[in-house]
């Protein structure tokens, strides 16, 4: 046998005993990224709500001022009243301190007047705006200012709501606009009504379905510091 054909024959060998080469994995394309519609927070005008801030727990406190001469027009389910702060501290938190903090704070605001003479609507709530909310704003803005954690509806409105006198919210978020119209042509001969302020009413709840309770009652433009000794109901109670 020539050199030659040795050669190639060697040659052939060694290829039959080689691993055959593997292409390189193609790799996977990329999938596309889904495309997620940003969506603006809705105002408070169109009633934008969380429902994770509700129901009421057990031991939230609000601070409200109750209007009676607009009893008579409300078909919800509680007495006629504004709210100042809705939650305020749990129940648990109140010492004397908390008390004579508040009473300060509210002795420092002076007692003003509201006029009721607007119908406006949230989704599935007809309300009164006040006039003028000044004086119900600066008082929301003093408590949020000493107890920032105190978040006006959970921080779930934004922008937060602006005060109201609720009449009638059975309706549900996702009824028609008309749906309060025959309820307001009927409401409407009452207005406009004039309120004097001079109290704001602390309440609590025992949790969802448990109504609400008086637990004090803070009188506006007093000037007067009250700093008791002894904590108002017990350690940490109201």
């Amino acid at each position: 046998m020539s050199t030659g054909t040795r050669e190639r024959e060697e040659a052939a060998e060694e290829a039959a005993e080689a691993p055959e080469a593997v292409a390189p994995a193609q790799a996977s394309p990329e999938p596309e990224p889904e495309t997620q519609t940003q969506t603006e927070p809705e105002p408070a005008e169109a009633g934008a709500a969380d429902p994770r801030g509700w129901p009421d727990l057990p031991g939230d406190t609000a601070l409200t001022i109750r209007v009676p001469e607009a009893n008579p027009l409300v078909r919800a389910g509680f007495p006629a009243h504004v709210t100042v702060l809705y939650p305020f501290l749990n129940a648990s938190r109140f010492t004397s301190t908390t008390h004579a903090d508040l009473t300060d704070l509210f002795a420092a605001h002076p007692a003003f007047t509201l006029t009721f003479d607007e119908f406006r609507r949230y989704p599935g709530v007809l309300y009164l705006a006040p006039t003028p909310e000044t004086p119900v704003s600066a008082l929301t803005r003093s408590l949020t200012d000493r107890w920032p954690e105190a978040l006006p509806y959970r921080g779930i409105f934004i922008p937060p709501l602006a005060p109201h006198l609720t009449l009638a919210n059975d309706e549900g978020p996702d009824t028609c606009e008309a749906a309060y119209d025959t309820l307001q042509s009927r409401l409407a001969p009452s207005l406009p009504l004039t309120s004097h302020v001079d109290t704001v009413h602390l309440i609590v709840t025992d949790g969802p379905g448990k109504g609400w309770r008086d637990l004090k009652t803070y009188r506006l433009g007093t000037g007067r510091v009250s700093r008791p000794r002894e904590t108002y109901g017990g350690p940490n109670r109201p």
